[in-house]
């Protein structure tokens, strides 16, 4: 099977318009193991992901998901649709955490187009999206931009 066979057909460098939006086909509830395993993974030391006799006592009420699980999600979420031909992750910014996501919620995932430029590189063309995610109540929880090094659309005959 050619590799090729695997990819969407319409998610290469020319088919990213300045201005578009996208919302993904999937959703994804976060289940305890997505956060602590994570968490534990990562040596992140905040009580808040993984004490829930703590987090009881406080305004949460139980744990809450660490930012790390939540903006993964999300851009995994985004990345059937924005990333099957990429070629290289350039960076990711103005990440914003908007509201706690706890255990059981249901996160989706949006993303708008806000730039397209030509790469050093005549196979690729650079993609600046910005990522959104919201919980099954329509809360944001999260945002934040991404810049993708992304393939151009393969000429016939090549």
């Amino acid at each position: 099977m050619n590799p090729a066979e695997f990819t969407g057909d319409d998610n290469y460098f020319e088919d990213f318009v300045p201005g578009a939006v996208i919302r993904h086909a999937r959703g994804k509830t976060v289940g305890e193991i997505d956060n602590v395993l994570i968490t534990n993974l990562v040596l992140n030391t905040a009580q808040q992901h993984f004490n829930q006799q703590l987090m009881e006592q406080t305004r949460f009420g139980e744990r809450i998901t660490f930012g790390g699980v939540t903006l993964s999600l999300i851009i995994g979420l985004a990345s059937e649709d924005t990333s099957e031909n990429a070629l290289a992750e350039l960076g990711v910014d103005k990440i914003r955490f908007r509201t706690p996501v706890h255990h059981g919620d249901t996160l989706y995932a949006f993303t708008e187009v806000l730039g397209v430029k030509d790469a050093e590189r005549p196979d690729a063309g650079e993609v600046h999206f910005r990522h959104w995610g919201v919980n099954q109540k329509d809360e944001l929880v999260f945002e934040g931009e991404r810049r993708v090094l992304v393939k151009r659309r393969p000429r016939a005959g090549k």
